[in-house]
């Protein structure tokens, strides 16, 4: 029983600190209507590594992650100057591009770099289980740093994402708070895909928000029950997989799954006496 809780300590201080700043970021992502970025961000971030790896670099070296910000933080200006002010191009049509060309040209360069593929590829489905003190540390320390960003500057982003149009009539620089959004979720992103792979990382994003949306109309009411839906999958999915000698990582991506169905099971119900009651 000690060991097993050894073993998942760092796990579940990694699972605390996807919890933490991908839920206030999967509530943006859902305002905004781009379900998809953090694939196509986190794709990029693997097109960057693989790079890094081709011209030599160590891909678990600092020189090999800078490469992979690099081509992150490209894909955010791309992504920023992808909103048209009069929506002739969906802004989720741009990043779904962005995501199939970085895919394809990812697994060109895997192609021909067979020494350090099976290390690439470890980052791309991730390695949760096999995270250490260091990594969760540097991780939480950006993370960080961007949640302090995103607090002090928080009625920027959070007018855009309620709507863009809206917030450029009444004076703010959209382009440029984009710009910002986009820089410092690739940021989180590509930290966070290092140890948790992209399957888990759009599961932290997109299912907590989806769950919290669905019971909660204001922001602080979704924040936080984004917070809790995300620790709940968490420590349920690494029960499971401890338990059952489970892959760490699907296990809490299927715990979220769960999650999820209990959320409508429950809203179901709950509308379902409300129209009874309502004659």
């Amino acid at each position: 029983m000690l060991d097993m809780v050894e073993i998942l300590s760092m796990p579940f201080l990694a699972c605390l600190v996807l919890t933490g700043i991908l839920c206030y970021f999967g509530i943006h992502v859902i305002m905004r209507e781009v379900i998809f970025v953090d694939l196509a961000l986190a794709q990029i971030a693997a097109m960057g590594a693989a790079v890094g790896a081709w011209i030599g670099l160590d891909p678990h070296s600092y020189q090999a992650y800078a490469c992979s910000l690099s081509f992150t933080f490209v894909a955010a200006a791309i992504f920023a100057l992808g909103r048209f002010r009069d929506a002739r191009v969906p802004q989720e049509a741009i990043i779904g591009m962005a995501y199939a060309v970085s895919t394809a040209v990812t697994i060109l360069i895997l192609s021909k770099i067979a020494a350090e593929r099976e290390e690439i590829e470890q980052l791309l489905v991730g390695r949760l289980l096999l995270v250490d003190g260091a990594e969760v540390a540097r991780t939480a320390l950006i993370c960080g740093a961007v949640g302090l960003l995103h607090f002090f500057t928080r009625r920027y982003f959070f007018r855009i994402s309620t709507s863009a149009e809206a917030a450029r009539r009444g004076g703010v620089n959209v382009r440029f708070w984009d710009f910002v959004f986009y820089v410092s979720f690739g940021l989180v992103v590509t930290s966070c895909v290092q140890i948790a792979g992209v399957l888990l990382v759009f599961s932290y994003l997109v299912v907590p928000a989806i769950c919290a949306m669905i019971f909660f109309t204001r922001i602080g009411g979704r924040l936080l029950a984004a917070w809790i839906f995300g620790l709940l999958a968490s420590v349920g999915g690494l029960t499971a997989s401890a338990l059952s000698d489970l892959p760490t990582g699907a296990s809490v991506v299927a715990m979220f799954g769960v999650v999820f169905l209990c959320c409508v099971l429950v809203y179901g119900v709950r509308s379902a006496l409300h129209q009874r009651r309502a004659p």
